[in-house]
């Protein structure tokens, strides 16, 4: 109860995409495929990857790490919009609310953390190469992976605890097809600047950090390849960095989007469009883009599976 007497919402509806009966079970199945190839796709990468000796490496175990990522970011919204492809109405609790943006928070942050830290590595090892095994150690790059999670839950919190100190007893239905932040603040009956202003500051502190880190990185990189004297070698560069680059760009162009650009410059529906494709497509794009031109994980895929046959 608040101190306006108005009665506490205890549940919210996700209105979701559509409410056309053909069309949620077309895109029911779309978005199902989509999702069991993201999981098909990313615990593959994970997998392989730990049973590989030859991509024991700090960027193949960062890439397990952004597989991990990508598998629970898309695991904490798709499950509940292909619910509500199949039912007429579905509503979630204040708290399971909260949760699902928690952990959508969580791991959307964590991804953008791991997409620096991969770009310093392929900074150290394009810059540094003589000494890429001493200064990117196990101990450090355990040392960045933590910080990236510490960094994600952190600026979660901020959104999360923002939330929990405003009051909810007007509308309780959501125009999206999860609990995102946005329209979920639109339904808060208490009005407060700092509550708004200080998570767009914290998630624009970390969007500031980790694109600093990733163009100041690729700076060095590009000065670094062009100072190859064969075309071979600079062609072989590059294409260490083509993958993450192509990652960066989709994650960050979409997030930018939604994020950054002001809420009167695109629509509830753009809105939701975009947000299918950074939470639901993108995981499953990234392992594809890390895989289709990877030599090493190719190679590593047959050598695993040659070895299966034959024990089979």
């Amino acid at each position: 109860m608040s101190s306006n007497n108005c009665t506490a919402v205890t549940e919210f509806t996700i209105l979701g995409l559509t409410e056309d009966s053909t069309f949620c079970v077309i895109l029911f199945v779309i978005f199902f495929s989509v999702y069991t190839v993201t999981l098909v796709s990313n615990l593959s990468i994970i997998i392989l990857i730990r049973n590989s000796s030859q991509l024991h490496t700090p960027m193949y175990l960062f890439l397990s790490h952004l597989a991990f990522i990508d598998t629970a970011y898309s695991s904490s919204v798709t499950p509940v919009m292909l619910k509500n492809f199949l039912v007429d109405k579905i509503t979630i609790p204040f708290q399971g609310c909260v949760a699902q943006m928690c952990c959508g928070a969580t791991f959307g942050t964590a991804e953008c953390f791991l997409l620096a830290v991969m770009a310093y590595d392929r900074y150290v090892a394009i810059c540094s190469p003589l000494l890429y095994s001493t200064t990117m150690s196990t101990r450090v790059c355990l040392l960045l992976l933590i910080t990236s999670y510490l960094g994600s839950c952190v600026n979660s919190s901020v959104a999360v605890g923002c939330l929990l100190i405003r009051s909810f007893c007007g509308p309780n239905k959501i125009n999206h097809f999860f609990c995102d932040y946005s329209p979920f603040l639109k339904l808060s009956y208490t009005q407060s600047n700092f509550t708004e202003i200080l998570p767009a500051a914290s998630s624009g502190l970390v969007v500031v950090i980790t694109v600093s880190i990733i163009v100041i990185s690729y700076v060095y990189v590009l000065f670094s390849v062009l100072k190859i004297s064969s075309s071979e070698g600079r062609s072989k560069a590059f294409s260490t960095c083509t993958s993450h680059l192509t990652a960066v760009t989709l994650f960050y162009g979409t997030a930018t989007f939604i994020y950054i650009m002001p809420n009167s410059s695109y629509t509830t529906d753009e809105n939701k469009v975009v947000s299918i494709f950074y939470i639901v497509i993108i995981p499953m794009l990234n392992p594809l883009i890390y895989s289709l031109r990877n030599n090493e994980i190719k190679g590593a895929l047959k050598k695993l599976m040659s070895r299966k046959l034959i024990f089979s």
